[in-house]
């Protein structure tokens, strides 16, 4: 059996996101995607050397992506994460074909599909693929993406201002974010009453009702946050004091157990009464039922984003940034975000929204305030080593 690079030992150590962010609520073959991803991780073999060709990685270098008549551009999005009108809208203005494939079920899963011809210096045939930060940064450090010829994106200057200079990607030269969400904590208010600190998630009358996401920079980052740690810029043993922290409460049977969209299920079938819960998720479920609600609590919550990124060699890489400049167009955008249910990225759709659909214009999950923004983290850009421990020390606790 060949010899596993630690980019791909890495992949099975990432057991924590091998459930998708998307809203899979009652969705038919999410445990499909989950099988697949899992069958991916399961690969054997142990980390023996890097086996990666050299690379520029994130090192910014000029680029200039000259106009070219558009044909046939290919995006490679999430599932339900787009409100179609936008792909046949663009078509008709532009008299091109916006070629739009719901194939990302899952961020290593589908690394694991086009790895072979990224490795190989090889196009993956797409224009633009969508992948969550920690795997954008990836591919970043790895090169795997063309820089953005930001002449072509004239729109991306309203992208707002905390997005810009994320760790992975400062200033934006290589992704723009396609939309954005918190992780807080979701709950049952009949159950728990107001909850606005993480103390509450760990109060031993809820033993047994809590639950705690598989992804480790979500769960990690909001017990970073507690202990009065940033996540932007965690250390090692920052991380291993929040995971020690974990692992105690999951020994006392405080956590029912760890989940990735499954915790929907828990909640609206009253099994617990608090989770660590991402906002789009909460939307749905507080339309179904007004006890259920999201909070980012008093010590901080998290921001993560699914970002745009041309991958190499791309067939249309023009084309790529007119689609991206036309989603960043506030009519657009606003659109898109009343459709998805997520964080916006593009100022100016709220003000579009609230002469179209003010109810959606004023929800705080979609549109949060200046001083939820203010207290919220991004997630540090962990080198190779360091996300091996995270995620190895992470998975003694979740178990696999």
């Amino acid at each position: 059996m060949p010899r596993e690079s630690l980019e791909s030992a890495i992949d099975r150590l990432l057991r924590e996101q091998r459930f998708s962010r998307r809203r899979f609520i009652g969705r038919a073959g999410s445990a499909a995607f989950a099988a697949s991803a899992l069958s991916y991780l399961a690969a054997c073999g142990g980390a023996e050397g890097t086996g990666e060709r050299a690379r520029t990685g994130g090192a910014a270098r000029n680029v200039n992506h000259p106009k070219t008549p558009l044909t046939e551009i290919v995006f490679a999005n999430w599932p339900l994460y787009i409100d179609k009108s936008v792909i046949k809208d663009f078509g008709q203005r532009f008299d091109a074909t916006l070629k739009y494939t719901e194939e990302i079920n899952d961020n290593t899963e589908f690394f694991g599909k086009v790895r072979q011809p990224l490795e190989q210096d090889r196009s993956i045939g797409r224009d633009i693929v969508v992948l969550t930060d920690w795997m954008a940064a990836r591919w970043i450090r790895l090169g795997y993406n063309e820089p953005l010829d930001r002449d072509n994106i004239p729109n991306a200057r309203n992208l707002r201002r905390d997005l810009v200079n994320v760790p992975f990607d400062r200033g934006r030269r290589h992704s723009l974010p396609w939309q954005s969400g918190m992780t807080g904590i979701g709950y049952d208010k009949s159950k728990v009453g107001e909850l606005r600190s993480m103390d509450q998630l760990w109060d031993p009358k809820f033993k047994g009702r809590v639950t705690a996401l598989s992804e480790a920079r979500d769960t990690l980052g909001l017990i970073l946050l507690q202990q009065g740690k940033d996540p932007s810029t965690a250390t090692m043993d920052d991380i291993n004091g929040a995971i020690e922290f974990l692992d105690r409460q999951n020994a006392s049977g405080q956590i029912r157990r760890f989940t990735g969209n499954e915790y929907t299920t828990d909640l609206a079938n009253g099994n617990v009464a608090m989770a660590i819960a991402w906002s789009g998720d909460m939307i749905q479920l507080k339309a179904d039922n007004p006890n259920l609600d999201f909070v980012v609590p008093e010590s901080g919550g998290m921001l993560w984003s699914d970002n745009m990124l041309i991958p190499q060699k791309a067939p249309h890489p023009y084309g790529a940034e007119v689609v991206m400049n036309y989603v960043y167009d506030p009519e657009v955008a606003a659109k898109i975000a009343a459709y998805v249910n997520y964080v916006t990225p593009v100022d100016g759709a709220r003000e579009v929204l609230a002469r179209q659909d003010p109810e959606t214009a004023e929800n705080p999950l979609i549109f949060p305030d200046a001083a939820t923004l203010q207290n919220l983290s991004v997630f540090a850009d962990l080198d190779v080593e360091t996300e091996q421990q995270m995620n190895e020390a992470f998975q003694a606790v979740v178990g696999g």
